[in-house]
Parts: C-alpha cells; structure tokens; sequence
C-alpha cells in the first residue's frame, strides 16, 4: 500500500521531472567526486618510505577540504525540492494519513532517489578513473591499480548516501507531522538562534588552539588528527553559523530596503535562510580552500626556488602544486555543481510566487534583480567571511609572513573571484528557467 502510494505522490506534477530530477543529479554529483577524491588519495597510503608521511599528511588535509563540503552538499541534495514534499504529505496528514504512513512515504522517496543518484555517480566514477589514473605524483601517473577503489568501499558509499538521504528526510518530517496546516499553507517560519554563533566562535578558537600545538605534537597520527580536527571542525561549523549570519544582515536589508527589488531579496533570504546558505554554502568552501591553496602554493614557491634542493625535495614541491591544483579544480566542481542544482530547485520551489508576482504585473527584470540580490549579497559575506576564519585558524602555523605573500594574496584573489564568478554565471544561465517559471499557466 505504501508502495502504491509513494508511486503515486513521486508522479511530476506541475513542476515536470525537474523536481525529481534535480535530487536524482545532486546525488549523483556527490558520489561521483566523493569517488574520485577517495580513489585518489587512496594510492598515497600504499607508500612507505620515509617521505610517504608528508604525501599522506598532505592527502589527509585535501580530504578534509573536500570530503566535509561535499558531504554538506550531499545533506543540501536530500533535503532539494523538499516544500513539494512536505506540502504532499502534509495534505496526506490532512486527510488522515497517521504520522508513521507519512514517515514511511518520506523515507521511501528520499532513500529511492538517492540509491538512483548514487548508482549513477558510479557509473561517472568508473567514466573519470581513466583520466584519474593519468595524474602523475613522484614523477610517474598513479595507475590504474591506484585509484579503483575496491567494491566493499563502493558499495559503503553508496550505502551511506542513501542513509544520508534518509535521515534528512526524517529529521525534516517533524514540522509536517506537528502542524500540517502550518506547511501546506506555508506559516513554517524558521528560527535560527544566537547559539550558533557562539559554538562557531567557541570551534574557531579549538581549532586555534590546535593549530598552535601542532609543531610540539610528538606522534604522527597525532598530527594528523590534530589537522584533520581543525579544518573539518571550522569547515562543518561554517554550515552552522552561515545562515544565522545570512539572516541578521537580511533583516537589516529588509529596514532598510529602498527599492521593490531590495526588499524582495531580503524578504526571499528570510523566507529561509538555510536555502539562502545552500546557494552560497559551496563558495564559502572554496573561500576558505583558497587561502589553504595561496599558503600552499607560496610555500611551494619560495621552497623551490631556493637552491641546493635535492631530487627528491624539488619532486615533492612539485607534488605539492599538483596537489593544490587538484584540490581546488575538485572544489570548482562541486561548486559548480552545487550552484547549479541549487539554484535551479529554489526556482521550482518559489515558481508560484513568480506566477503570482507576474500576474501582479511586476517586471520580470525586477524579480531577477531580486533573485541575484538574494544571492550575490550573502555570497560576498559569506565568501570574504570564510577566509578570513581559515587565515585565523591557519595563522598559528603558517604566521601572517605567508599569509602576506604577494603569490599567496594573487592565488585567493584570483579563487575567490572565480567562484563568485561561477554562482554568477549559475544566475545568467538559470535566467530562462526563472522566465518559465514565472509565465507559465
């Protein structure tokens, strides 16, 4: 029965496949790069000579950078198109569907389209292996034999990506099960609280201290925790603390709006700050890889450029560049990716608001105003906010010497301006489906 009626409910509605089909993608994007970045970093742990430490250390670190974002960007795939979601069941609630039958339809869903998400992200994995296997560290490419991840590991995450989707699914069920009435006719105001912020400074200052400790550490495996606590700490508490900030400048803006197009765009990051993070929540990653990335690079600069290097040091430099710039075109991928999907849901989920602002007579121009205000204004926060907590957290380390070199200042300059322009161009090309969705009948 429940079958039957999830089959039912998960039919397109007026929004088409896109609503399916924009979770479907998202899954698949985050198994894909989730592969690869593991496939990857596999070949590293096969070393044991004296300097495997550094390469898997190195490799530890990137893993961080790009696991914690892409498994933030896997809980923003479970939790896409989910006001279609919760408006269906909360109709069902309605008409006296019992709280287990809507929670069993929700998980049902999320956890199919996950599973179909995931298994097509393997099959792009085993597509990207090749190339994959191309990329050359200590003077020769990683190999075939490197970077297949064995099926276990596969089928694990797979496994967990459908887990991801189900939890969110279930945590997201408490508000339709409450009050249904309150979802289906849209009075779900979200609260964020001061606390956020407190944790956040409170991860910051841990990560500080890490940091600060790091050059006394007497084990490896020490140091690496030590790295991996700090970085993924501050990454994950960027998710927590972005949309308590987005909101407490939304609501200044919303004072002191001027302008149709302003007040529209605060109204609309109000309306959910959380969405308003999701759209910009891959740029603040970046933002903070950038100024790992500047360091790096720098480093790597002034170290190769002195004479005197051995082989094997000027091999491991190198290394390192290639390494930088794996990690940052990983993370433009996810970026890219995430804007997209991202913005193309929060379209499809306001679409009866631009219909009802269209019929009011408003200037498409403006609600398009209003959409690149809604996003470009938290995306310059957020994204300038992220640096300047990851050159905090590293500062300890590296000294505000590194931090100032010019190389360093171009190579985040020149990050920073990329991802911007990349959500950027996620707006331009997201523009037609705005003109849809607001002109349909």
């Amino acid at each position: 029965m429940i079958a039957r009626v999830a089959w039912l409910l998960a039919r397109p509605g007026t929004t088409g496949v896109a609503t399916l089909a924009l979770p479907v993608t998202a899954f698949a994007i985050v198994t894909a790069l989730l592969l690869t970045v593991l496939g990857g970093a596999q070949s590293f742990w096969t070393w044991t000579d004296d300097v495997a430490f550094t390469y898997q250390l190195l490799a530890v670190v990137a893993l961080v950078l790009l696991v914690v974002p892409l498994a933030s960007l896997g809980g923003a795939a479970a939790r896409l198109s989910a006001r279609r979601r919760d408006d269906r069941l909360a109709t069902l609630r309605l008409l006296g569907a019992t709280p287990a039958t809507v929670s069993a339809l929700a998980v049902l869903e999320s956890t199919v389209l996950a599973l179909a998400g995931a298994l097509a992200g393997v099959v792009v994995y085993f597509a990207i292996v090749p190339a994959l296997a191309l990329v050359p560290f200590r003077g020769e490419p990683l190999g075939l034999g490197g970077v297949v991840l064995p099926a276990p590991l596969i089928a694990g995450t797979v496994l967990a990506i459908a887990v991801l989707a189900a939890v969110s699914a279930v945590l997201g069920l408490r508000q339709v099960v409450i009050s249904p009435l309150g979802v289906r006719t849209r009075q779900d105001a979200p609260t964020l609280s001061w606390v956020r912020a407190g944790i956040a400074v409170a991860v910051i200052v841990v990560s500080f201290g890490l940091m600060s400790i790091l050059q006394v550490a007497g084990s490896a495996l020490v140091i690496i925790a030590f790295l991996a606590a700090a970085f993924g700490g501050t990454l994950a508490v960027l998710n927590l603390v972005g949309p308590w900030v987005i909101r407490v400048v939304a609501q200044r803006q919303a004072r002191r709006a001027s302008r149709p197009a302003k007040l529209l765009a605060a109204r609309t990051v109000l309306e959910s700050p959380k969405a308003a993070w999701r759209q910009v929540s891959g740029v603040a990653m970046t933002s903070f890889m950038a100024v790992f990335a500047g360091v790096g690079i720098a480093v790597a600069d002034l170290a190769g450029g002195g004479k005197g290097l051995d082989a094997e040091s000027a091999q491991l430099f190198a290394d390192v560049r290639t390494g930088i710039l794996i990690t940052v075109i990983g993370s433009f991928l996810m970026v890219a990716c995430s804007v997209g999907v991202n913005q193309a849901a929060g379209i499809l989920d306001r679409r009866d608001l631009y219909r009802s602002l269209d019929m009011l007579g408003m200037p498409q121009r403006t609600m398009d105003a209003a959409r690149r205000r809604a996003v470009m204004s938290p995306l310059r926060l957020t994204a300038i906010g992220s640096a300047v907590i990851a050159a905090v957290v590293m500062l300890p380390l590296t000294g505000v010497t590194l931090l100032v070199q010019p190389l360093a200042l171009i190579v985040i300059a020149a990050v920073l301006a990329a991802g911007i322009g990349v959500v950027a161009l996620g707006l331009v090309v997201t523009k037609p489906l705005l003109r849809r969705a607001a002109t349909d009948a």
